[in-house]
């Protein structure tokens, strides 16, 4: 946040001038020095993680700088935000290549929430919005899918269909109705309830590696309808 708050100050300035940057409460210098300070010391606690782990988290620190620093306004801005919350999922796991699927599903995820996000001031377009939706239904039968095909018991199968099924449906008919008018209130409800859809995927995700109990505690804390303090920021400000 601090990173984002840095490389935000000028429009910060305009748009949301009580922001810390703006309102004078932070100076650049020191924003700019205390994402430096805790990029370091994340760094240093991913020494423990052996050579793997460390490579990754290598890769999600210069993801999240290069997103702030130089790609937020550009094309590939979602995807570069997608890489970061993929290779979150990485350095959660120490790297294992058991946990790529999920990876890939959480940064497909996030590039489709990221792009329609862009539209929460002045609207979007319908091919953004049905790019969104047809992820998030790739996403979820992915997840379903791999359930059903791997190693696990009925009941992960069972749970992980339900969970994925639950993801689908609250993200992907928000998705659909920014699609179908692409102004930005139907944007910024389709944003916050894409964010809020994350938990439901882990959760889905959790319960195909075999852990249904975990996944059905972890969709317990989702926020009801993408409801979330989140919901307040600019999309680029979210992350976690």
């Amino acid at each position: 946040m601090a990173l984002n708050d840095y490389s935000d100050r000028e429009l910060d300035a305009v748009e949301r001038p009580e922001r810390p940057i703006p309102s004078g409460r932070v100076t650049p210098g020191q924003a700019l020095g205390l994402a430096g300070g805790l990029t370091g010391a994340g760094l240093l606690l991913a020494t423990g993680l052996g050579r793997r782990g460390f490579g990754v988290a290598l890769a999600v620190a210069a993801a999240a700088w290069g997103y702030d620093l130089l790609a937020k306004q550009t094309p590939a801005g979602p995807l570069v935000m997608g890489a970061a919350r993929g290779l979150d999922v990485m350095l959660g796991a120490c790297g294992h290549r058991a946990a790529l699927p999920a990876a890939l599903a959480t940064g497909a995820h996030t590039v489709a929430v990221t792009a329609l996000a862009r539209g929460e001031v002045n609207g979007s377009d319908p091919v953004t919005g049905w790019s969104a939706v047809a992820t998030t239904a790739g996403v979820a039968t992915a997840t379903v899918v791999g359930a059903v095909t791997g190693r696990g018991r009925w009941y992960d199968a069972v749970a992980t269909a339900g969970l994925a099924g639950l993801y689908g449906v609250t993200v992907g008919r928000a998705q659909a109705g920014a699609a179908a008018s692409p102004d930005a209130g139907t944007v910024r409800d389709a944003t916050r309830r894409g964010i809020a859809g994350l938990l439901p995927l882990q959760a889905a995700q959790l319960a195909a590696a075999a852990t249904p109990l975990a996944g059905l505690a972890l969709v317990g804390l989702a926020p009801s309808c993408g409801r979330s303090p989140a919901a307040s920021r600019r999309p680029e400000d979210r992350r976690a």
